[in-house]
């Protein structure tokens, strides 16, 4: 059984830049698909990026596509989400998630049994 833990969320004007860090342990990590979440208040969890486990092939939600990227360090147990030109819109709790059956990196919460406990985005005007 694999555990998660991220890092790296915080406060930061829009426009600005983050980056998320999810430390995996307990697990074969290379073997796991990999993915980011996130849930704003009110709201349902949803698809943020996904990567398969080799780090070839990513996934991206429409509102982030060209501002967010997701990438793995299979040597460090490590994926990452890099977030640049944050909007107060991207303010949510964000949640690494891992996936053994479907390695490809899946857009579906369903598909992961694993997470983490979220870190906090915010983005302010």
């Amino acid at each position: 059984q694999v555990q998660l833990v991220e890092s790296g969320g915080g406060l930061v004007q829009a426009g600005g830049s983050l980056r998320l860090s999810c430390l995996a342990s307990g697990g074969t990590f290379s073997s796991y698909g990999m993915g980011w979440f996130r849930q704003a208040p009110g709201n349902e969890r949803a698809f943020v990026a996904a990567i398969d486990m080799t780090g070839g092939i990513t996934n991206y939600a429409n509102s982030v596509k060209g501002r967010f990227t997701i990438s793995r360090d299979n040597a460090k147990n490590t994926v990452l989400l890099e977030m640049n030109t944050l909007n107060p819109e991207d303010t949510a709790v964000y949640y690494c998630a891992a996936s053994s059956t479907r390695t490809y990196g899946s857009p579906r919460a369903a598909s992961y049994a694993y997470w983490g406990q979220g870190t906090q985005v915010t983005v302010s005007s």
